[in-house]
């Protein structure tokens, strides 16, 4: 059955917005070769577009000539403002963009974990609120909040943990009230995987997972272009997975046992001592640094040692899933880079008969606000280019 025009016309939108963003500004010539709609229906298209704000004219095109030139039209970017955030435990950081996904302001702040849990909500949520002011941004149109944790997938809101911080989960309920913006939350190794699929290791790749190395360990899974999430929420909970070299097994109230246990970055420190690299001490960065300086000084012993940790849980993933490509992300996993990666795909190699590809993850710590800023623009053009 023919659409309707109603429908004709809201997928023509559409698809000139999306050309307008992928091409950049266009004239109403350029437009109608590219969709190859007729002269009438792109100057219909336009006049809506320009009414709803959502194009505007940028600039001219051409020599000149006699008469007037064609004009260029593009997104209108200031049309809607959005924010991402990266919640961790130590801190929050943030940006705001416009409806481009382009950046006009950031900012960051620690959050001492003897704080209370009111002071540290109104550090990270009067940050934001000043942030957007600043910038010229306020009212937001939405916000992604990118936090460690477990996401339930039938409400969308982050599931309580022992492990998490309080302040996490009263932060969203406290935009929520604060904000006149969407806001939602997403588990921060989802949101490397997307910023690492779109921008990253795996822009290639429809089907993969991502191994997230770092304070915590976590994965993300990815089929056929879909993240997959579990029936809980619980997928990629890998920092679970029994593994030997623990000495124990992992509970349900704790990972301590699991793989965490192996290649989280306090165990990775501890393995740096070992080797006589590191005194064990404070995890993230630390962590991170070792690797790198030991990449940097060829300390293969101890790259070898820690390729065979992260092989177990790699060799897990591609058990139960065959992704055919596994990403090591994080802050420790990009530290360790090729050599890190080249190290795990050997050992994978001889753990599991299918060929499996082991990629170095290219956006390290900053994925999770990266992938947070793809989905909240993401949200908002499908919000704003279908109405």
């Amino acid at each position: 059955m023919p659409a309707s025009p109603r429908t004709a016309r809201a997928l023509n939108d559409r698809l000139a917005l999306r050309l307008l963003q992928a091409e950049g500004p266009l004239t109403a010539g350029q437009l109608k070769q590219l969709t190859g709609l007729s002269r009438p229906t792109v100057a219909d298209l336009v006049d809506r577009l320009t009414a709803a704000g959502l194009i505007r004219v940028v600039g001219e095109a051409g020599a000149r000539r006699r008469g007037p030139n064609a004009r260029l039209y593009g997104i209108a970017a200031d049309r809607a403002h959005l924010a991402a955030l990266d919640v961790r435990t130590e801190g929050v950081r943030l940006v705001v963009a416009d409806l481009l996904g382009a950046v006009v302001a950031e900012a960051s702040a620690p959050v001492d974990a003897a704080e209370s849990t009111g002071v540290a909500v109104e550090r990270a949520a009067g940050l934001l609120e000043r942030t957007a002011e600043r910038a010229g941004a306020a009212p937001l149109h939405t916000v992604v909040v990118g936090a460690p944790g477990l996401i339930d997938p039938a409400t969308g809101e982050l599931r309580d943990s022992s492990g998490l911080p309080e302040w996490h989960r009263r932060l969203v309920g406290e935009l929520r009230e604060r904000l006149p913006a969407r806001v939602i939350v997403e588990n921060e190794t989802n949101l490397a995987a997307l910023a690492e699929r779109r921008d990253g290791a795996a822009r290639d790749r429809d089907t993969f997972v991502l191994l997230w190395l770092g304070i915590g360990v976590g994965a993300a899974v990815v089929l056929d272009g879909t993240l997959r999430r579990g029936a809980s929420g619980g997928a990629g909970e890998i920092g679970f997975l029994p593994v030997p070299g623990t000495g124990r097994l992992p509970s349900a109230k704790s990972c301590d046992g699991g793989f965490h246990a192996l290649v989280g970055a306090s165990a990775v420190l501890e393995l740096a001592a070992t080797h006589g690299l590191a005194p064990p001490g404070e995890p993230g960065e630390r962590a991170a640094d070792v690797v790198r300086a030991a990449v940097a000084d060829g300390a293969d012993p101890f790259l070898d040692a820690l390729a065979d940790r992260v092989a177990l849980g790699a060799a897990a993933a591609a058990a139960v899933l065959d992704p055919g490509c596994v990403v090591l992300a994080g802050e420790t996993g990009r530290a360790g880079g090729t050599r890190l990666a080249e190290g795990v795909a050997a050992r994978l190699a001889a753990l599991f008969p299918l060929r499996t590809e082991v990629r170095a993850g290219e956006l390290g710590g900053g994925a999770v606000l990266r992938g947070a800023l793809l989905k909240a623009r993401d949200a908002v053009q499908e919000d704003l280019f279908t109405a």
